[in-house]
């Protein structure tokens, strides 16, 4: 059931903290831009952050668990509300989380300055708020369905604290940084695997008939416990030849669970085919990381990562924002130059960082990172005034 139009207009402050992906979409793409805006000269030395992470610790985890941390709030709280029929959390406790995201960001930057203790607590409290809040609309609006991805939420928050107790122990994450990753494409191919044949199935009944999306099925089924499986173990075991093994054996049952979604036929639409080439970075990923287990000399991990990170994180965020964001604001669903201009940034900036990692130049490292920013901060330019206003 979807909350009413009228409870929707109930709402008379700013537009802003009227629904969660206004504020959150926005921030996100804002912090994503400035993250890799400030990693780079971090990268040659020529820039330090206060920090208690090291350098690339501090990278992954604000992009991890502070960009994709305000993309998942921005999205759980716009879909909940039509999940369960409940009023979209706003207004003040709206707010108050945004303050608590933006808290941590400052709290992880400074972490050298205020304590890794303190940073670690403010931090983590975003995440922890978001579940509570998730949780408490679920339960209330006996959505049972969807606690599964409340479960996969609740992994990024343990990754989150994982990833800070690493730091203080030791001076590196690394079991955090897995965890963050199984949160992030475990919600990809959790919701991606909803709503890219139903937006495509959508989409291609409206125009000449042929292949259609094949609905779940027994596939599907497996691959996500296939998914599950390798993950598990790679978390445990991320050296183990049997952890390789499951991991490649799990992109090709992704790369076949994609092929059956007639993604080829959406080319002309680039709203749709941006979700599929975004979810073939989920099988690619799994295989890079498989084979950096077991061709370590050939293939390294952060081809994988990044792969995963920059391409299945960045485009399909990138994907799903600007279509939530056309739709929710009343605009046309349909992808203008601007908005395919993000699209092709973003996939510059995935394409030249895999390259990068095997032996490029540092010349590809300047095109990802500056494509990154253009994609990221074009979205907060191109969408920004959309975002801001109220609904006509």
């Amino acid at each position: 059931m979807n909350a009413t139009a009228a409870q929707r207009r109930e709402y008379t402050g700013p537009a802003l903290f009227s629904h969660g992906f206004r504020l959150f979409f926005l921030g996100g793409s804002l912090w994503a831009a400035l993250t890799v805006a400030l990693w780079l000269p971090q990268y040659f030395g020529e820039l330090s952050i206060p920090t208690a992470f090291t350098p690339t610790d501090w990278h992954i985890h604000e992009l991890l668990y502070g960009y994709l941390g305000a993309v998942v709030a921005g999205f759980l709280l716009t879909a909940i509300p039509n999940w369960t029929g409940r009023l979209p959390v706003s207004g003040v406790p709206l707010a108050a989380l945004a303050a608590m995201w933006v808290a941590g960001r400052i709290a992880v930057a400074l972490s050298a300055v205020v304590g890794a203790g303190l940073a670690a607590a403010v931090d983590v409290a975003f995440l922890l708020g978001l579940t509570g809040l998730a949780a408490r609309e679920i339960v209330a609006g006996r959505n049972w369905r969807n606690l599964r991805v409340l479960a996969i939420i609740l992994v990024l928050v343990l990754g989150n604290v994982v990833f800070h107790a690493e730091v203080r122990a030791s001076g590196h994450a690394e079991f955090g940084i897995r965890l963050g990753f199984f949160a992030a494409i475990g919600l990809i191919m959790l919701i991606g695997g909803r709503i890219i044949p139903s937006f495509t199935h959508n989409w291609l009944a409206k125009r000449a008939p042929g292949r259609m999306p094949i609905s779940f099925s027994r596939l599907d089924a497996v691959s996500l416990a296939g998914a599950a499986l390798a993950f598990l173990l790679w978390l445990i075991a991320p050296l183990h030849a049997l952890s390789g093994t499951l991991l490649m054996a799990a992109g090709l049952l992704h790369a076949v669970r994609l092929s059956r979604w007639a993604g080829e036929r959406t080319f002309s639409e680039r709203l749709v085919i941006i979700l599929h080439v975004a979810y073939a970075f989920v099988p690619l990923g799994l295989l890079l990381v498989g084979a950096s287990i077991i061709w370590p000399a050939h293939v390294p991990l952060s081809a994988g990562l990044h792969a995963w990170g920059a391409g299945a994180v960045g485009l399909m965020t990138l994907a799903v924002m600007t279509r939530a964001s056309l739709g929710h604001t009343g605009q046309p669903l349909a992808a203008s130059a601007a908005t395919q201009a993000i699209y092709a940034l973003a996939i510059v900036a995935v394409l030249a960082r895999l390259a990068a990692t095997f032996g490029g130049t540092l010349v590809l490292l300047h095109i990802a990172a500056i494509a990154w920013f253009a994609a990221f901060a074009g979205f907060a330019i191109v969408y920004g005034p959309a975002l801001l206003r109220s609904r006509t």
